[in-house]
């Protein structure tokens, strides 16, 4: 992932930018292997949601993907498929940018930390190479290919580290989103950082409340007896953080709560 967006896909996310040029590209056509780019600081901190968006897949796939076609998949992610998504929506030269000089429809999108440039790549990403490989043996077939009366239940081995796993996860978000101000200083950027900090926790809380409350009821629903579900809970609240991601500094505190409840209703 990181020879990838090194060689080509930082010059096809970013490369050439000019805030001051009106022409609209499909992709980037400079800076390949980091050639005439000062500030390695800023490209740094892109192959991070670049590594994020391969990432995303390889929790698809783990254990069930050969090591060749990860490395390929990967290479090919983080080289050319993401490039040409962020740069689409975040380069000042691409034909969604809000930060283009006559942007799509007058305000173009706005897409704060990645809902949809890391998060919605690497999920379709994902959703297709799941789509390729099929269910897990024995989850809706048996050893024969007969379908199973019901589907056998995979538990995860370890709840407490998914639980770990979750909070830690949790907590890089605060750097995932408020480090998408790219700068505390300047006119209003506390604000923005603050603002930004405030919508991710409220957005995780609520998407883990709705998707707690929301699996007690289908529970109680199908069994007659509802249970408190600490899975549903704390991946309801990564699918709040995921929501937030998008809009978290330009929306107002309580539009923070719907989304991420909204979002714990989806998952």
């Amino acid at each position: 992932a990181a020879l990838g967006f090194y060689s080509v896909g930082y010059a096809f996310a970013y490369g050439g930018m000019d805030f001051s040029d009106p022409q609209k590209t499909f992709i980037g056509t400079e800076n390949f292997f980091l050639m005439g780019v000062d500030n390695l600081m800023f490209w740094m901190f892109q192959f991070a949601f670049a590594a994020s968006s391969a990432t995303i897949v390889a929790g698809t796939l783990a254990e069930r993907c050969q090591m060749a076609a990860y490395l390929c998949y990967s290479l090919a992610l983080t080289g050319f498929v993401y490039p040409v998504v962020a740069h689409s929506i975040w380069s000042p030269q691409g034909f969604l940018s809000a930060k283009a000089v006559d942007p799509l429809w007058g305000v173009g999108v706005i897409d704060f930390a990645g809902s949809s440039v890391v998060h919605l790549t690497g999920g379709s990403t994902a959703l297709i190479a799941t789509y390729l490989l099929g269910p897990r043996r024995g989850r809706f077939y048996d050893h024969r290919g007969i379908p199973l009366a019901e589907p056998v239940e995979f538990p995860g081995h370890s709840a407490a580290l998914q639980m770990l796993g979750a909070f830690i996860l949790w907590f890089g978000w605060y750097g995932f989103n408020t480090g998408s101000a790219l700068s505390i200083t300047g006119p209003n950027r506390e604000f923005v950082v603050s603002l930004v900090a405030v919508n991710t926790t409220l957005a995780a809380a609520s998407a883990g409340i709705s998707s707690l409350y929301l699996n007690y009821y289908l529970m109680e629903r199908k069994t007659g007896e509802g249970n408190f579900s600490l899975f549903a809970a704390m991946n309801g609240c990564l699918a709040g953080l995921v929501g937030s991601t998008g809009g978290c500094a330009v929306v107002e505190p309580w539009a923070a709560v719907i989304i991420g409840s909204v979002s714990g209703l989806l998952y």
